[in-house]
């Protein structure tokens, strides 16, 4: 663990902008937890930055990880001495490790929402999951999905040609089929996972138009957003009896993930985490 001349090791959250960012009140809360000298901030770097000198200057100042969200983290792939294999694979490096002297990325966003899944429950490894979108978060998330098990994933995106890069990342795990944007409301006949990674439904954005009807009875419903935290598709998903799983689960248990590479053991998401998360994003 790198330190700062005053003896506390400097963790932070790499991006541009940054400032919005929750990492701080999460880490923080893990950080007090460990008792622990070491604090954890928002390092605020722009898109024209040399992206491999600024993180050789956090590590000459003190940093002994970071996480990276937008838009840095191909750089931040880029810029890697090594590799865990789940980065290579993505493309993307959302944390980074700086112990030994040598920058280490890791992407811990298919883990987390694995692990998210898995704190609501319910048996959704074997059942056909279906995807929207086809960004960095449904890379993830679709290759975590193959990963764990689930064998028949279909995906539709607005550009069809982008869904179809997306499905060499299950290997030989699972089956990846493509549909167009127009017969999503298809894709959905059966399966028993939902899950959204598209803006639709975000605040100020337009609300994602999808029947939800062919679903399993037991499906769950996804949106990886957690602003607004309960999306129009969530609240549709309650209103038809399913179970809904908002986007802060995500964010919680990528971020346990992320603290665990640094620190040998992964941290509890409390209840207690999670409200303050939910205090601070105002949504109680």
């Amino acid at each position: 663990m790198s330190e700062t001349g005053g003896g506390v090791a400097r963790y932070g959250i790499i991006g541009w902008p940054v400032a919005h960012s929750r990492s701080p009140l999460i880490h923080n809360y893990w950080l007090q937890m460990r008792d622990t000298q070491a604090v954890y901030e928002t390092v605020p770097i722009g898109p024209a930055v040399n992206f491999r000198a600024a993180l050789e200057d956090m590590a000459h100042d003190g940093f002994a990880g970071a996480n990276v969200t937008l838009p840095h983290k191909e750089n931040a792939f880029a810029a890697m001495d090594d590799l865990s294999d789940t980065a290579r694979r993505l493309g993307a490096v959302n944390t980074i490790d700086f112990a030994g002297g040598q920058l280490t990325g890791h992407n811990t966003d298919g883990g987390g929402f694995i692990a998210g899944l898995d704190a609501v429950g319910g048996d959704w490894r074997k059942a056909s999951a279906a995807v929207l979108g086809a960004g960095g978060a449904a890379r993830a998330i679709l290759a975590a999905l193959a990963d764990a098990g689930v064998t028949d994933i279909r995906l539709s995106n607005r550009n069809r040609q982008r869904a179809e890069s997306l499905a060499p990342l299950a290997g030989d795990a699972a089956q990846v089929t493509i549909y167009d944007w127009e017969a999503r409301n298809e894709m959905l006949d059966g399966a028993g996972l939902l899950v959204n990674t598209t803006s639709l439904g975000m605040k100020d954005q337009p609300q994602l138009d999808i029947a939800l009807s062919g679903l399993a009875a037991s499906a769950l419903v996804s949106d990886i957003v957690y602003t607004p935290l309960d999306t129009p598709l969530l609240a549709a998903a309650r209103e038809s009896g399913f179970k809904p799983v908002d986007g802060l689960g995500m964010l919680l248990h990528q971020a346990a993930l992320a603290s665990e590479i640094w620190f040998g053991e992964r941290p509890p998401v409390t209840e207690e985490l999670r409200q303050s998360v939910l205090a601070d994003l105002g949504e109680i």
